[in-house]
């Protein structure tokens, strides 16, 4: 995948770590994974109606939510299966950088696609959760 050299990050006036002391917590990603009706998105749901109640700002992603919209030009092959993840995980780092906590439930079968995610926060920012009935 190539860059186009005129694209430039441009660093935010508010930092994350800023957001995280507004909202009084910090934010990571929690990856919820596990085999199509394993309960990911019931469990996903479910923690982010106890964080809400908490006062913890959250949000989740759910596979099946995502690609009626940000990924609805993908199919179900190996290449759109891995280019789907990555833009949630893409979308997942910017809600964290946001500072909140964002859940997401997605099958993600492949450790690879995992690990490609993972590397896109610090340590300690994602936690992957298998889920399994």
């Amino acid at each position: 995948m190539s860059h186009n050299r005129n694209i430039v990050w441009h660093p935010a006036a508010i930092s994350k770590s800023d957001r995280q002391s507004l909202n009084g917590h910090k934010s990571c990603a929690l990856w919820f994974t596990g085999l199509s009706g394993s309960g990911k998105s019931v469990l996903a749901n479910a923690v982010d109606e106890k964080l809400y109640h908490m006062g913890i700002q959250s949000y989740v992603l759910d596979g099946d939510n995502i690609r009626h919209g940000l990924n609805k030009d993908l199919g179900f092959q190996t290449d759109d299966r891995i280019e789907n993840i990555r833009r949630i995980g893409e979308v997942a780092k910017l809600f964290v950088d946001s500072g909140q906590m964002i859940l997401t439930a997605f099958i993600s079968p492949f450790r690879e696609d995992r690990d490609m995610v993972r590397a896109l926060f610090p340590e300690g920012e994602f936690f992957e959760i298998y889920v399994k009935r």
